[in-house]
């Protein structure tokens, strides 16, 4: 986003968690991100005002504050704005149950032949980075954001089973936040490499993704599906 930092779109689908947050601002990029899913509700605290005809008009469900005003509340933990919560189950909006990350085309089995041992990895932004380290004990990618373990609410380290890190054009968008910075669009349609970390390996792929509407496809460099492992899918986009 703005100012080199990075962002991040969380998607809820076959389980809700009962809180989820701090919630911030939505930004033209999570529209295109959005479209591979059927209608999903997008929760945000706001928006400047020239992108909300934009959200409005997107295939999505926009549920800022005003519009469901039982699901938000303000946590005592975190200073104001950054302490913005939801509660999934009382958005006017439910679950189809369906796994959202099969229904974009992510299948998982197992691990393809091939890769590199791989114990960690970096991805670097202008004022951010974000470090993802293997531990086979937890068969989890850990996360660290900005030389700091990233934990959830309870403590526990964030992590996932899978992390891929997405190469993409990043390009300035239509639209600055108020301070004049222009914010930028991440390009998710069309192709490009992309590195795939899983069971403490590293794989070297492509990405491939036609339209805003159809999922990502990940192949081998024999052509052949990529596959993941059961688990928290983490897409990493990164500047190429």
């Amino acid at each position: 986003m703005e100012a080199g930092l990075g962002r991040i779109l969380a998607v809820h689908s076959s389980e809700l968690p009962p809180v989820v947050g701090p919630v911030h601002s939505a930004r033209e990029t999570d529209l295109e991100l959005l479209r591979r899913f059927d209608r999903p509700t997008l929760a945000f605290s706001g928006a400047r005002a020239k992108p909300f005809p934009a959200i409005e008009a997107a295939p999505l469900n926009p549920l800022p504050p005003t519009k469901g005003p039982n699901a938000y509340f303000r946590g005592s933990d975190r200073a104001a704005p950054h302490n913005l919560c939801l509660r999934p189950g009382k958005t006017p909006h439910t679950t189809t149950g369906a796994n959202a990350a099969e229904d974009i085309g992510l299948r998982f089995a197992a691990p393809p032949p091939g890769g590199r041992p791989l114990a960690g990895h970096t991805v670097r932004y202008q004022a951010a980075r974000s470090t993802f380290a293997w531990y086979a004990d937890r068969h989890r990618w850990l996360v660290d954001m900005d030389g700091t373990p990233a934990r959830a609410a309870d403590g526990a380290r964030l992590g996932a089973a899978d992390v891929v890190v997405q190469y993409v054009t990043v390009r300035p968008s239509l639209y600055r936040d108020r301070w004049g910075s222009t914010s930028p669009y991440t390009e998710t349609v069309g192709s490009g490499s992309a590195l795939v970390l899983r069971n403490g390996r590293g794989y070297d792929v492509g990405w491939s993704r036609r339209t805003a509407e159809s999922g990502t496809s990940f192949t081998t460099r024999d052509g052949k599906q990529t596959t993941f492992a059961p688990g928290r899918v983490r897409i990493v986009f990164a500047p190429k």
